[in-house]
């Protein structure tokens, strides 16, 4: 069934209304009509099957059927911070690590990020970006869209790490401690029967994880001295060397494992 994100005040006691692109989609793309059904969410507090009774003037009106509950989002939050990669990869770590289940992506530059920012384009970007989480949110019906934060320079990224429980940032060297461990030590007491028992949607309840990814070139020495020092921990996603935008993928599932949501151990 498709599935369109809405704003809170879309929402009535018993109808919704459907404007915008979302309205384009289904009249236009779709071939909607009255009597047919989709999902909306408000992204917060309400989702329902919804029956369209009228879609005319651009915008789509429908009642409210069944009123389903908020229980498809991760039991922590998990930020991905990605050093800007080149070309469109980007979009694919937002893309991809929405459908897993990051809940807020905080793009940034660094000392061997290759992107060079283009301050003209930098709002269009943000807005595509944002776009795309909206769109693979409803595709992997999720009950809300994470958040893409602008792009941060190094420090200003390290400062979010006093906001997480628990940050690590990914990097090759040699006796590094692997992020399984890390992960079960930073959950360890955190996850406790109240998470368990709301699947996740109690906001108090889900442990903030930051997991910070560079460049294709890594990060620099005199870098994983100034994470450590913002307490940050250095982890090791394996033996392989692994591609920026793949390390994203990787070390967001295995954070989601290891915390029960794909089968591991809560």
């Amino acid at each position: 069934m498709q599935r369109y994100f809405i704003q809170p005040e879309q929402f009535s006691a018993d109808m919704v209304t459907i404007t915008g692109d979302d309205a384009h989609h289904l009249i236009r793309v779709m071939r909607a009509k009255a009597g047919d059904r989709c999902i909306v969410s408000d992204g917060a507090n309400r989702e329902a099957v919804v029956v369209l009774r009228s879609l005319e003037g651009g915008q789509v009106s429908a009642e409210v059927e069944t009123e389903l509950p908020m229980d498809r989002e991760p039991s922590v939050d998990v930020w991905i911070a990605q050093s800007l990669p080149k070309g469109d990869k980007m979009e694919l770590v937002i893309q991809k690590g929405t459908e897993i289940g990051a809940t807020r992506f905080v793009p940034f530059t660094s000392e061997r990020t290759v992107v060079q920012l283009d301050g003209k384009k930098e709002g269009k970007r943000l807005e595509r970006w944002q776009k795309i989480a909206k769109e693979a949110a409803e595709q992997a019906h999720r009950n809300r869209i994470p958040s893409v934060d602008a792009v941060r320079g190094w420090k200003e990224l390290l400062q979010l790490a006093a906001e997480a429980d628990a940050a690590w940032f990914c990097y090759e060297k040699q006796d590094v401690q692997e992020l399984r461990a890390q992960i079960r030590a930073a959950l360890q007491g955190r996850m406790g029967p109240e998470a368990a028992e709301t699947g996740g949607t109690h906001a108090a309840a889900r442990p903030k994880l930051l997991l910070i990814v560079g460049p294709e070139g890594g990060f620099s020495e005199r870098e994983a001295d100034e994470a450590e020092r913002a307490g940050c921990r250095a982890v090791s996603l394996g033996k392989r060397i692994l591609r920026t935008e793949t390390a994203a993928m990787v070390g967001l599932t295995c954070i989601l494992y290891e915390s029960g949501e794909m089968g591991g151990e809560r």
